[in-house]
């Protein structure tokens, strides 16, 4: 039976062993005891720190001992509260903690980049990894105190491989706000289509391809509203896309296939959780040294004593940072 606040496990994620305790201590300890305190103030931050961890666990625990369980984000945060003597009195109210920090995530600012192809018919878009996931342009969130056009050329990165920084112009973007969120995509263009893409990141992107923006179809006023579109986050900038297109002097025609969609990345198996078939590396801040400074507030009205939960968790997890490593 499930435990109150979140602690059951999913059905779905029943295959596999749970984490040893000894990887859980050497988890805390990478994520949670050596960061500053400051970035224990908040529920909001120290979710962040285990998203980091959860990262950590999936592309490296998981990938190395195939026998070990892959985890939800929510089981994942589930056990690592049971485990950590500092969060446990918490874990009741895990399921608003976990409510809480979603909403939150969905008001951090967002950024990225609208790639052209150099007869500006086509725009380069990014698919999640996993199943069901949508299209969209390469982008992700803002990192505390970054400046949108350098959250761009980072998450084009990692997302595509492609550097971005000397094609992009402050001035040529489309800003869209849907639900809380401000989106900023940068427009990119005269990229070629043999172009070589591929992530930077593990388990991230499966697929990256070439799409005709006039074969796409644009949101209208009520999905952009509620953030509702077949695409993600594609259909809301088309009708800014397709003006911005007009209004600027296109660039030598060049004849273009008659196919819709080039594919130009894949990942092998990635509905099967395998990595990608290029650039295998490690996704971007599962290091400790990473950590994403982003900013938080205090949930409700819990308040983290932090020189509290430092003490315990001295106390409670004497566990060298290279273990398990």
């Amino acid at each position: 039976m499930a435990m109150a606040g979140g602690g059951g496990l999913n059905r779905s994620s029943s295959r596999g062993q749970l984490p040893p305790q000894e990887l859980l201590d050497d988890l805390c300890s990478r994520f949670l005891l050596n960061v500053p305190k400051e970035e224990l103030k908040s529920f909001e931050r120290i979710l962040f720190l285990l998203e980091q961890a959860h990262w950590f666990y999936e592309d490296n625990s998981v990938e190395h001992n195939p026998n070990l369980k892959s985890l939800s984000f929510k089981d994942f945060t589930s056990l690592m509260f049971k485990s950590c003597t500092a969060l446990r009195p918490y874990i009741v109210h895990l399921d608003d903690i976990h409510k809480d920090f979603n909403n939150y995530k969905f008001r951090i600012p967002v950024s990225g980049a609208i790639i052209l192809d150099d007869t500006y018919e086509r725009c380069l878009l990014v698919k999640g990894w996993k199943a069901g996931a949508s299209w969209s342009f390469p982008r992700g969130k803002r990192n505390k105190d970054e400046e949108d056009h350098t959250c761009a050329v980072r998450e084009v990165l990692e997302e595509t491989g492609f550097d971005v920084s000397t094609l992009l112009n402050l001035d040529d973007h489309i800003e869209v706000s849907i639900g809380q969120q401000r989106v900023r995509l940068y427009i990119i263009t005269g990229v070629k289509r043999d172009t070589v893409f591929a992530p930077q990141t593990k388990k991230e992107i499966s697929e990256i391809s070439w799409h005709r923006i006039d074969d796409l179809l644009p949101a209208s006023d009520d999905a952009v509203s509620r953030g509702v579109n077949e695409m993600n986050m594609v259909a809301p900038f088309l009708t800014n896309l397709k003006a911005w297109i007009a209004a600027h002097s296109l660039p030598p025609y060049q004849k273009s296939e008659a196919s819709s969609k080039v594919t130009v990345w894949k990942a092998k198996n990635s509905s099967s959780g395998s990595a990608p078939v290029e650039n295998p590396v490690a996704r971007a801040g599962s290091d400790a040294q990473h950590v994403d400074n982003r900013p938080g507030r205090s949930f409700r009205n819990f308040r983290f004593d932090t020189a509290s939960i430092l003490q315990s968790m001295e106390a409670s997890f004497l566990v060298p940072t290279h273990l398990g490593a």
